[in-house]
C-alpha cells in the first residue's frame, strides 16, 4: 500500500468515527439546568469539540493498527472473509 491509499483510509475511517464519536459525552443545557434565553432546552451545553477530536483520533489510530495488522502480519484480506451468501451453483 502506497503512503496516499493509508492516508485515505485513516480518513474515511476518522471521519466515520467522528460521527459515531458525537453523541457521546453530550449533556444538553436541560441537563445542566442552565438554558440560555432564545434556545430550545434540548440544544448541547457545549459542544468540547478537543476531547471528541481526540478521542476520534485515539480510536481511528487503533481500528486502522488493528487493520494493519491483520493485512501485513497476518496476511489476512478480503477473501479470507467467510461466505455470508450461499453460493447456489
Amino acid at each position: 500500500m502506497s503512503w496516499i491509499s493509508v492516508a485515505a483510509i485513516f480518513m474515511v475511517v476518522w471521519w466515520l468515527v467522528l460521527f459515531a464519536m458525537l453523541p457521546f459525552g453530550l449533556k444538553t443545557q436541560d441537563d445542566d439546568g442552565e438554558v440560555t434565553l432564545g434556545t430550545v432546552s434540548s440544544a448541547p451545553r457545549g459542544p468540547h469539540m478537543l476531547k471528541t477530536f481526540v478521542r476520534t483520533t485515539i480510536v481511528s489510530i487503533a481500528i486502522c493498527g488493528v487493520f494493519f495488522l491483520l493485512t501485513r502480519y497476518f496476511h489476512l484480506g478480503v477473501d479470507d472473509i467467510p461466505r455470508i451468501i450461499p453460493d447456489y451453483n
